[in-house]
């Protein structure tokens, strides 16, 4: 079980979902499988869907449609349509008043939107307000590049499974699975994980956002099946991050 910090449950406690993007039309008609690769499309005769494209890989929300009601993973965007995964909408022509809107916040998907992970060679404090006790033996980022506290570049970001119970990472650029790791800092045996919110503050705070894990080989919060031993100099690998949303 994770070890959350005060500033994460407050931050959480105070999170609801905000409406970042709404659009009522009756000139949006659903198109099944006519995108890219196959991908299903929101298709508008009236252009103005352009501004959904800096929500790529949020989801839009469907209101007043026949038969596509729903929430899906926006894929792709340009002026006259929206794609979604390939069997996600049946064909409706336009007509209906519809709503499409983009809502962000409320889960740990938000919160720890480009986040970043820390091991420790130390076992894990009472509780994620306490400081670190230890300099990190790897800093583990999005396929193993340069994190800087604040920047999206490299971060961490996550998506449910199928299942709906455990986490994968996903690369919001591509919608592939990224690869958790980093280069050794210093020689160690990886104990407990520090997942840090894109702003990272280090050390006692009651008013950070993170949140702290076990490291194992398997069945805990971050799994590295190659085993926890990190080597300065040598790239590890953190195999899954196992959370709830």
């Amino acid at each position: 079980m994770w070890n959350y910090s005060t500033g994460l449950m407050l931050a959480l406690n105070g999170l609801g979902a905000i409406k970042k993007l709404s659009l009522t039309a009756q000139t949006l008609a659903f198109q099944d499988g006519t995108g890219t690769g196959g991908r299903d499309r929101i298709y508008s005769s009236a252009g103005g869907l352009a501004d959904f494209a800096d929500y790529v890989h949020d989801y839009v929300g469907i209101e007043g449609s026949t038969s596509n009601d729903g929430c899906f993973k926006i894929l792709a965007v340009a002026a006259g349509y929206i794609e979604v995964p390939a069997g996600s909408l049946s064909t409706e022509a336009e007509g209906d008043q519809v709503i499409l809107s983009v809502h962000r916040g409320g889960s740990l998907q938000e919160v720890f939107r480009n986040s970043v992970l820390h091991l420790f060679a130390v076992s894990r404090p009472a509780d994620a307000d306490t400081t670190e006790g230890a300099s990190p033996l790897v800093i583990i980022s999005k396929n193993g590049g340069a994190f800087v506290s604040g920047s999206p570049t490299n971060g961490i970001n996550f998506t449910v499974d199928a299942d709906g119970n455990v986490v994968v990472t996903t690369d919001p650029a591509t919608d592939a699975d990224m690869v958790l790791k980093g280069l050794g800092l210093i020689t160690g045996s990886a104990l407990f994980g520090r997942l840090y919110a894109n702003t990272v503050v280090t050390g006692n705070s009651t008013s950070a956002v993170r949140m702290d894990g076990r490291v194992g080989a398997s069945g805990v919060e971050i799994n590295m099946s190659a085993g926890t031993d990190i080597t300065a100099g040598v790239y590890a690998t953190v195999t899954n991050v196992n959370m709830s949303f």
